[in-house]
């Protein structure tokens, strides 16, 4: 047979085929996956991406979790504002006209815009209305002592007959206008009627108080307190004059001409 036709397998010795095979083998696996080195350079990329990736899901899990919080605590400061403002409400209305609650109003009208305050603001204002709300209601008490002080004051000096006139006086000139003149007819008809006494009765007919009303319950159109409040007797009295006669020195030349008015 010519050489060049010669098959190799009839050339190489059959015992050496499978080292043929082998190194085959080897180079196309070198072939695909490169030198020993560019394996382990793959592979330590690889272990760099799977550390990126464990610690951007950390991240993201911590966002979350920040996020969470942030979630409960605005939630709480909310419930908290609202608690403050509930509680403060009825303080405020009850010092009105009483004693000074602008300071407890003015934080309460903060807190009520919570939503747009930073965390600390909200638990600044919070802490200020729970301190300031205990103060109002002593003041309030302080201020309802004192009222009832001077009311006290007030009915005791007009228990006595020159407390009565002075109020009469007063009274005659804001309502009704009328001056001394009138003021000074006044004093001498109610003089003869009852001493300007508010527990004054006369036995006989049972005219009752200053104004001597009979029956003395008419007087419970000007308050129920008709019995015992001289105040409440002197505005019936006035009423009464007015209605009848026009003015004090009418009904006092009444009670000149027949004795009584």
């Amino acid at each position: 047979m010519p050489l060049n036709t010669v098959q190799i397998s009839d050339r190489v010795p059959s015992r050496t085929r499978p080292g043929l095979i082998i190194t085959g083998a080897v180079l196309a696996l070198g072939a695909m996956l490169g030198t020993g080195a560019t394996i382990q350079a793959s592979a330590a990329e690889f272990e760099e991406r799977i550390a990126a990736g464990e610690k951007a899901a950390d991240k993201l899990k911590a966002s979350l979790r920040d996020e969470k919080i942030d979630a409960v605590v605005e939630q709480r400061l909310a419930e908290e504002a609202q608690l403050a403002i509930e509680s403060a409400t009825p303080v405020i209305a009850a010092a009105d006209g009483k004693t000074d609650a602008s300071a407890l109003a003015a934080s309460v009208a903060s807190l009520a815009q919570h939503e747009v305050l930073e965390p600390v603001e909200v638990v600044s204002l919070v802490g200020s209305v729970e301190a300031t709300i205990p103060a109002v209601p002593a003041a309030v008490a302080e201020a309802d002592r004192l009222a009832a002080e001077r009311a006290a004051q007030a009915a005791a000096a007009l228990a006595t007959p020159a407390g009565a006139q002075a109020h009469a006086r007063e009274v005659m000139a804001q309502r009704y206008g009328w001056g001394a003149d009138q003021a000074s007819c006044l004093v001498n008809l109610w003089q003869k009627e009852s001493g300007w006494r508010w527990d004054a009765l006369n036995p006989s007919s049972g005219a009752t108080g200053i104004p001597q009303s009979l029956p003395g319950s008419k007087m419970a159109t000007h308050g129920a307190d008709w019995q015992t409040n001289p105040a409440t007797q002197i505005s019936w009295g006035l009423d009464y004059i007015k209605r009848a006669y026009g003015t004090p020195c009418a009904a006092w030349g009444k009670s000149q001409a027949v004795g009584w008015y």
